[in-house]
């Protein structure tokens, strides 16, 4: 069994630390590019990643001007252990709505409704939700409420109500960590272990594979609301 818990301020760093390796372990499940682990550009999006969700998770402090808050599934036997979290932001000048950022349960904890539970505990405050995934997991949401709505990228917009809210949703400005010095340096390394070519294959690979999922999700959103 689990317990589900919202925390109110910035996680302390035995939950910070697991959430940070649930997002290098799921990477290609979160990150809006879905970059393969057999690609060499794999290490660089888990780092960017990471950053990203470390980042927001510091936010909650009110640091940045903006609300995050953050649900956790503890394992009930052990509740030092991580099984889920899902990290959201609550819009501005919408006391109701809210939107997903980042969502993930361990492998070995799920189908045991965990998601379904963080997702329950969200909407209890936030009952206008948003979110934004593949193809392939529409019909998860749809089982818990959400409707599509219309594409963002490669992915399917979906929303609990039949349109988005009016109000303002503040996200991090993630340009700066894919211009670090830390990218720079992990490319660089990249770049040595695997060869230019190699690197070049992997960055047309990403792209190819980007095109193909924007397709489809555009494709599979007019044949659904048209």
């Amino acid at each position: 069994m689990f317990t589900i818990t919202r925390l109110e301020n910035t996680p302390p760093e035995s939950i910070d630390s697991q959430i940070m390796q649930m997002v290098v372990d799921y990477v290609t499940d979160i990150s809006m590019v879905g970059i393969a682990p057999s690609n060499p550009l794999y290490p660089l999006y888990q780092y960017g990643v990471g950053h990203e969700v470390h980042q927001y998770m510091q936010a909650m402090d009110g640091s940045r001007g903006f609300p995050v808050e953050l649900i956790v599934a503890l394992d009930e036997e052990d509740p030092s252990s991580v099984s889920g979290y899902l990290l959201y932001l609550p819009v501005q000048g919408d006391a109701q709505a809210c939107a997903v950022a980042y969502m993930a349960v361990k492998s070995n904890q799920r189908r045991r409704g965990i998601a379904r539970a963080m997702l329950q505990k969200m909407l209890e405050r936030y009952p206008h939700a948003e979110l934004a995934c593949f193809v392939n997991k529409v019909s998860y949401f749809e089982a818990m409420g959400f409707q599509v709505l219309g594409v963002r990228g490669p992915q399917v917009l979906m929303n609990t109500r039949d349109q988005q809210t009016d109000g303002l949703l503040a996200v991090l400005d993630i340009a700066p960590i894919y211009n670090s010095v830390e990218v720079r340096q992990i490319h660089a390394y990249l770049l040595k272990q695997h060869g230019k070519r190699a690197m070049t294959d992997a960055e047309k690979q990403r792209d190819r594979q980007l095109d193909q999922m924007t397709r489809q999700a555009r494709l599979y959103v007019q044949q659904r609301l048209n």
